[in-house]
Order: C-alpha cells, then structure tokens, then sequence
C-alpha cells in the first residue's frame, strides 16, 4: 500500500520563504488600499452547506465542487467562491445594518480541476464587496479601486476590460428558440466562436437581434467600440442605446485615470451570464494566461438569501499575481535581474502548430497570405520557428499540447484540429475556423450488422471517450467506451468492440477493414484558438493576423 505523506495532493502546494514573502507583499498592499477606501475585513467558514450555492448550479456545477456530508448527513462543500457566502453572511448576519456596506476577504477557494491539467484547485483569492450601493458612483468607485490593484501589481502591463450582461441579455429575450439553443450561443459568444455562433444564428429566420449577436464575440477594443456599437444596436431598443450610454461614461471615467489604453470594451463578455446582473468586468497582465481579476454588478444574488440589495465587487487571483511577481516580469527594483531575463517582445507572437499534416496545410495557407515560411520549411529537427518580417514564432507540439501551451499562455494563438477541441476541452477563445483538417466524427460498426439492434449495452471502442459519452448520452444509450491508442478499426474484428467512434476522411480505412458509418456525428476542421489574455492584451495583432488568414482561407 502507497503511503502518501511526503507529497501535496494534486493542485495544491507548499509555498516556502520568497514565494510567501512576494505574496505577503501584494496582500499587504491590496489590504492598505482596500482600508484607505474604507473596507473593513471579514471571513467566511471554510464549509457552506451545497444549499447556498444550489441556485447558481450552472457557475458552480456539483461536479466542480468538493462536496461531503455533515454528520446529520447534510450535503456541506469546501468553499468554492468567496461572494455567495459573503452574500448569506450580510443577509444573515447585517440585516440591518446602515448601507452601504463596504468588506473585503482574503481566503482561499476550492474547485475541481480536470486531471493533470496543471490549475489549481486551491487558490488564494482577495477582494472586495460594495453592498447596497448602486448607479454610477459605486460602479466606478469598484472599477477604480480594481484599476489601482492592477496597477499596483504590473505599472503599465494590464489591461482592465468592462461590459455589460444588459446587452446579451436584451438581445437573447429577442430571440423564439430552444433552450439548448441558448445555451450555445451564450457559449460560442463568451469563447469568441465566430463561426459555431454564426452557423447556429444562419438558420434563424432574419432577426435584428440574431444579426447583433453574432457581432458580439469581435465587438472589444476601445473607443472606437462604442461607436461602432452605437451604429450596430443604437436604435433598435431603448433599453440597449440606455446601456451603451451606462459603458460609454464608465469607460470615459476609467480611462482618464487609466490612460494608455489600459481600458478595453468587451460586448461578448457573458461567460457569467447567472451570476452577474449588469456590469462585468476583468483584468489581466503581461505573464498570466489567464485572468487575474473578474467582478462585476450581482444586484439579484442576496435575494437569494432574503434580502432585496444592490451589490458590486471583485476578487483578485494571489497566486497568478504572486507567480507573476516571482518571474520578475513586474518587480522594479532587481535591475541585476532584470538584465539577465531577456523579455518579450509583447508585439510578437507565438504560434503553437499541430505537427503532421495539419502542419503542412497550415503552412500552405500562412504563404498564401503573403508570410515567408522557407525558414519554417527547411527546419530539421528545430521546434521553435521564426517566421521572417512578421514577428512571429512558431512552435510545433502534438494536438493535446497546442490546447495546453495555448491555455497557459504559454503561446499566444494555437492551430488545432476541431477534435482535439471536442474531446479535451479547455478555456481560451475560439476565433477561426481555417478550412483546412476538413474531416468528421463518425460512429462505424461491421458492415451490415445493425448497431442499435437487440438489448445489450453495446461497446466502442474510440480515442475520443468524451465525444463518444456525449454522443450516446444524447441519444438515451447506456455505451461503455473503452480508450484506443492506435488503430480503432482493428477493435470490432477481433471482437473488442461493437462499433467505433473515430475521425473519418474518405472512408477506405473502414472499408478496407470490413466497416461502414452508421451515422456522423460532427463536422471536424482546424481552428484557430487564442489565449483569453492574449486577445486582449495583443488584439491588434492577433486581429491583424487572423484577418490575413481568413482573406485566403478555402
């Protein structure tokens, strides 16, 4: 029997002398500047009842909490979020009390994460909550004191980005269709799916709203946003033309104490859609993959717990800023250090490419469009490619790789084909489908042999388990899948399996090993995905990019 005393469980860790020291650091200041506005600290238990958090299942799913019972056999969870149970406390605890309230926390939360996936399920958070304030003044009051612990912790390497749950929200009341409908286009909109976003709005009869929508995901920038917003949805409701005048003196008000370009507009931000009301907002900075602050406006979350009270607030990520610091990306005063890093050129980027014929396909298409790949094609055994006069580097990985360089930030775009996408998953944007990779999920099963026939629960065999479960799941099957490394076909023959799910082209392979498709599942193409921060933080160029490839894209 393994004994593990000596290890951390996954997606949690030691922390010793610098790393407390850096993180001592940036609590320390957050704690000054949260006191200076008036904050005064508080703390939730570590355990909540599941109760507190059964109306939120669709931001908490069950599956992504440590749940146990109580010794009454009542369903109790590990704190997976700091503002719900803050929001019972002042429900509970402060009813009465003269508003508004103003709190902060520093505690930690706990979330599953997919195995070896490298994220935390522990996380150190930080905020602040503005309780039973609301209008203009408490919207900016949040903005600004979120803007100044960014500041704080990257001087003139973060960006803040605003939008408005309002937008999505008017236009999606618009729209007569299914629920499971809805719930993809709120998808493809928060992951910047253009072309799953436009391929389900195109079957719907002309609305004004649909149209809308699907400008949503690339409608993010600056200035000019506003504008091109106001010209797109001005005058189709009053309520949306209120909402853009809401944005436009928020960002106005930002931006003069943030200049620089510092603040950004984004109408596709609804990845929170049940949790905020209104206002939502993010932050991010040069080093992190990932967002290191979200808030927003949650006016409906305390009637949850009996108590009719606008609220706004934000947590900020300690551990993403902390390992930010330590990198010493954005510490100041160790030049020596500083001198012996080389830093990025934050206008570069870098490509992860799936090797194999994706590779070459998506090479064709970059000369296409007018990029100098002779480098990239004569390169041996070399991984990391220069691409001359583009400023651009390209790194070469297998699928499952790109998807994790790409989440980590450890690349800024990935070309991956749509299977890997379905199968594994992940958080990043989702911008182009690049017309090459052109290929489908099918079910196969022995020619001839009817595979929905008689009662036992049938087998497949896939590389693709996830695909596979979804697929049967929705049609009312119990399937056991079992994992195939190499090739799928050889499973039914020898009797391993009753059918296959795998990637199908022209379909000789099935042929040649006695197979046929019993049914296709979904189209498959590669895509062109894009880390969250780096979208926001090198839009310019990634935007510049994407277009080149999408003028000469099949």
């Amino acid at each position: 029997m393994t004994i593990y005393d000596k290890i951390t469980p996954e997606g949690t860790r030691d922390l010793l002398f610098e790393q407390c020291d850096v993180q001592n650091g940036i609590t320390g200041a957050l704690r000054k500047l949260f006191e200076e506005e008036g904050y005064r600290e508080v703390k939730t238990p570590g355990f909540e009842f599941y109760d507190a958090f059964a109306s939120k299942t669709d931001y908490y799913p069950q599956e992504g909490l440590y749940t146990l019972p109580d010794s009454r056999g009542r369903l109790i969870t590990v704190r997976p979020d700091s503002t719900i149970p803050i929001a019972r406390m002042t429900a509970s605890k402060l009813r009465g009390h003269s508003l508004p309230i103003k709190l902060y926390y520093l505690q930690d939360v706990f979330r599953r994460q997919p195995e070896h996936s490298g994220k935390n399920a522990e996380t150190l958070q930080m905020g602040m909550e503005l309780i039973g304030a609301a209008g203009f003044e408490a919207d900016i009051e949040a903005l600004g004191i979120a803007a100044r612990a960014l500041q704080n912790a990257a001087p003139d390497k973060f960006r803040i980005e605003i939008g408005h749950m309002g937008v999505y929200n008017q236009l999606m009341s618009g729209l007569d269709m299914e629920p499971e409908d809805k719930i993809l286009i709120h998808r493809y909109i928060a992951a910047k799916n253009y072309s799953a976003l436009n391929d389900i709005l195109d079957s719907l009869s002309d609305s004004r709203s649909a149209t809308i929508l699907s400008r949503l995901p690339g409608l993010f920038g600056g200035a000019e946003v506003l504008a091109e917003a106001r010209a797109l949805m001005g005058d189709a409701d009053p309520a949306l033309n209120n909402i853009l005048q809401d944005l436009e003196k928020l960002f106005q008000a930002l931006s003069r104490d943030n200049p620089f370009g510092k603040v950004i507009i984004d109408f596709g931000l609804v990845n929170q859609a049940d949790y905020y009301s209104s206002l939502v907002f993010r932050g991010y900075i040069e080093g992190s993959g990932v967002p290191v602050l979200s808030g927003g406006r949650y006016d409906d979350l305390l009637s949850d717990f009996g108590e009719n009270i606008p609220a706004v607030g934000f947590a900020l990520n300690i551990d993403q800023l902390t390992n930010a610091r330590l990198r010493s990306e954005f510490t100041g005063d160790r030049a020596e250090d500083q001198a012996a890093v080389s830093q990025p050129d934050p206008d570069k980027l870098r490509i992860a490419l799936t090797k194999g014929r994706l590779e070459d396909s998506f090479i064709d298409l970059m000369e296409e469009a007018g990029f100098d790949c002779s480098e990239v094609k004569s390169k041996g055994r070399k991984l990391l490619l220069e691409v001359p006069g583009a400023n651009i580097e390209l790194f070469l990985a297998k699928a499952h790789d790109v998807l994790t360089y790409v989440e980590h930030g450890v690349c800024d775009i990935g070309v991956v084909g749509k299977d890997s996408i379905a199968e594994f998953g992940g958080t990043y944007y989702e911008i182009l489908d690049l017309g090459i990779g052109i290929c489908r999920f099918a079910l196969a099963a022995p020619k001839g042999k009817d595979f929905y026939s008689a009662y036992d629960a049938k087998v497949v065999a896939t590389k693709y388990p996830n695909v596979a479960n979804r697929y049967f799941e929705k049609k009312g099957m119990d399937v056991n899948t079992i994992k195939i490394e190499g090739s799928v076909e050889i499973a039914p023959l020898v009797g391993l399996a009753d059918g296959i799910v795998d990637i199908v082209q022209t379909g000789s392979t099935l042929k040649e090993n006695g197979l046929e498709v019993v049914e296709y599942i979904q189209d498959i193409s590669a895509r062109l995905i894009v880390n969250s921060s780096s979208m926001k933080i090198k839009k310019d160029s990634i935007d510049s990019f994407s277009k080149k490839l999408e003028e000469v894209k099949e």
